[in-house]
C-alpha cells in the first residue's frame, strides 16, 4: 500500500466511486426515459470499472511481479471498454434523430 501516496490514493479511489455512480446514473436516465441505449452504456462502461479496479489491487498490494498479470487484465478490459463505450455511443448516436430530420 506503499506505492502510492495519500493524495494519489484518494484521486485513485475517488474516482473508482466517481464511476460506479455514473454507471448508476446512465442505467438510471435508461430506466427514466425508457431507452435501453442507455442500459448499453451503462454496461459498456462495466470494462473501464474492471480496469481501474485492477489498478488499485495491484497498487493496494506495493505492485508485487507476482501480480503482473492484473496490469495484463488492465489493460485488456481497458480495450475492451473503450470498444464498448464507442458502441454503445453509436448506438445513442443512431437513435437520436438528427436536427431538421424529426
Amino acid at each position: 500500500m506503499h506505492a502510492l501516496s495519500i493524495p494519489t490514493w484518494i484521486i485513485h479511489v475517488s474516482s473508482v466511486i466517481e464511476w460506479i455512480t455514473a454507471i448508476w446514473f446512465v442505467w438510471r436516465l435508461g430506466e427514466i426515459t425508457g431507452d435501453r441505449s442507455w442500459w448499453a452504456l451503462s454496461a459498456g462502461m462495466l470494462p473501464a470499472l474492471v480496469s481501474a479496479m485492477c489498478a488499485c489491487t495491484w497498487h493496494y498490494f506495493d505492485n508485487p511481479p507476482e501480480l503482473d498479470w492484473l496490469v495484463t487484465l488492465q489493460a485488456a478490459t481497458t480495450v475492451i471498454g473503450n470498444c464498448t463505450l464507442c458502441a454503445a455511443a453509436w448506438w445513442i448516436y443512431r437513435r437520436r434523430p438528427l436536427k431538421g430530420n424529426e
